[in-house]
Parts: structure tokens; C-alpha cells; sequence
């Protein structure tokens, strides 16, 4: 009889969160992220355009892009939702690859769709810590979320994975 190892380490679990739960927290991130903290970071800067409390016509532009990116962005979660089958794994990279929608034109929608909303809030509140706001979150998308990410698909995905990547950003290849 052969007993295992005591040396042997159990395989790691995953957190998986529900469809259901998934589409209540969503939206409840969401406006956290994109909406409540550009607001409170407006009232740490002027808000240039504004007048007796509230936006100039100028001002008044940036809803075009916070419309556009909360729709393209409620689009591409509405792919995600279809993708998944039960509950999403809370460990980094999903067990499945979205191709269709706006992934056939970048590999990251939801980051993209997110800046131009900030973008937006930039223009609504007219504020420079709106600005540095998004500068900050967009160098720390670029610089570490996005390069982890990558790593993360290559090694679960490989080839597959590979030559969405190479396609979409004009490369040969390997």
C-alpha cells in the first residue's frame, strides 16, 4: 500500500465567484472606479469651465466620451458573461479567451473603454487632479496590470493565444 508523501502539497484551489454575484459586484465596481473617484478627485483642483457650480457648455463635451466608453464597456462585460459558464476564476486569467467585439481590434477593451471615460471626466470636471488621476492609473495599466495579463494568457493559452497577439499588434509570427 502506498501512502502519498507527507511532502506532497495538495493542488492549489481557485476562488471562483458566481455568475449571479458577478453581475451585482460589476456594476457596483464600476461606478466606484469610473465614476465616484473621478468626482472626488475633481474637488481637489480647480474645476476650469464651470460657473455657479456647475459645468460650461466646453465642459459639457465630456459626457460624449463617458457615454461612448460606459456603453462600448457594458458591451464588451456582456461578452464576458456569455464566455464564462458558471462562475469566473478569481486567479488572474479566465479559462477562456474572448475573439469577438472590440478583442478583434485590441487586446484590452476594458482598459481602453475605462481611460476614455476618464478622458471624459477630464474634459466634464475640467480639473488637473482628474488629469493626474488618470495619468497614474493609466501608467500602472500599462506598465504592470496589462504586461502581467499577457504573461499570465501566453503561459495558459499558448499558441492560441500567441497569434491573437501577434495579429492584433502587426507582428510576425514566431
Amino acid at each position: 500500500m502506498n501512502s502519498p508523501s507527507k511532502h506532497t502539497r495538495a493542488p492549489a484551489t481557485r476562488w471562483h465567484l458566481p455568475r449571479w454575484m458577478a453581475l451585482i459586484l460589476t456594476p457596483v465596481v464600476l461606478l466606484l472606479g469610473h465614476v465616484i473617484v473621478p468626482q472626488q478627485l475633481s474637488l481637489l483642483s480647480a474645476r476650469h469651465g464651470w460657473a455657479h457650480g456647475g459645468p460650461g457648455w466646453l465642459n459639457l463635451l465630456g459626457v460624449i466620451p463617458i457615454a461612448a466608453g460606459a456603453a462600448f464597456l457594458v458591451c464588451t462585460f456582456r461578452l464576458h458573461f456569455v464566455a464564462v459558464r458558471d462562475s469566473f476564476e478569481m486567479k488572474g486569467t479566465q479559462n477562456y479567451l474572448v475573439l469577438i467585439g472590440p478583442y478583434r481590434f485590441t487586446r484590452n477593451p476594458i482598459y481602453l473603454f475605462g481611460m476614455l471615460i476618464w478622458l471624459g471626466w477630464i474634459v466634464f470636471y475640467g480639473s488637473a487632479a482628474v488629469l493626474a488621476g488618470a495619468v497614474i492609473i493609466w501608467g500602472i495599466v500599462a506598465m504592470l496590470v496589462v504586461r502581467w495579463e499577457e504573461r499570465n494568457l501566453e503561459a495558459r493559452f499558448g499558441e492560441a493565444y500567441l497569434h491573437i497577439f501577434t495579429a492584433l499588434s502587426g507582428r510576425r509570427s514566431r
